[in-house]
């Protein structure tokens, strides 16, 4: 009777051990275990067997994506579309108006452009030779003007105020 009191317990003490264990694995994935599931911008899914995988890289984004992409604390791209009333260096107020597209426009000069977004400001070419670029510095907005031949890492000639006159996506 000893002896079968034992094996009874014994039995007893393995019955609720398995329960405990499969209770404490993890769920399987819905795709089953070790897959990995990629779901892309329109909505379609791609899974893949993990042990078919040797290794998963990221490189590095192109130029293009780099310039859109806002570090911390910078304004975004969109922040800087639309009607923008700068300085003109001499006391004179004109206006310039960047595009989702790239293009921009003044209201002096040579009227033609095109801004690209890069390490939060926006900066523009202009057709006749100078550049612009508005950035933030501190709670404002300034215009930094550039002559012909000069970059956006010189000297700049002039500097004033900037104010986004369209704070939306025009």
């Amino acid at each position: 009777m000893r002896k079968f009191l034992s094996v009874a317990g014994l039995a007893g003490l393995l019955s609720l051990t398995v329960p405990a264990s499969v209770a404490a694995t993890p769920p399987a994935a819905k795709n089953g275990p070790a897959t990995l599931v990629i779901v892309f911008k329109d909505g379609r899914q791609q899974s893949f067997n993990l042990s078919d995988i040797q290794r998963i890289e990221f490189p590095a984004p192109p130029a293009a994506a780099a310039e859109t992409a806002p570090a911390a604390n910078l304004p975004s791209r969109g922040r800087y579309l639309g009607k923008w009333e700068v300085g003109d260096g001499n006391g004179s107020n004109f206006f310039i108006t960047l595009y989702d597209d790239g293009s921009a426009r003044k209201s002096i000069g040579s009227t033609h452009g095109k801004w690209v977004y890069v390490d939060g400001e926006a900066q523009v070419t202009w057709d006749d030779g100078w550049h612009d670029a508005i950035r933030k510095t501190g709670s404002r907005f300034q215009k930094f003007a550039y002559g012909e031949g000069k970059s956006f890492s010189d000297a700049p000639d002039n500097v004033t105020d900037a104010h986004n006159t369209t704070p939306h996506p025009i």
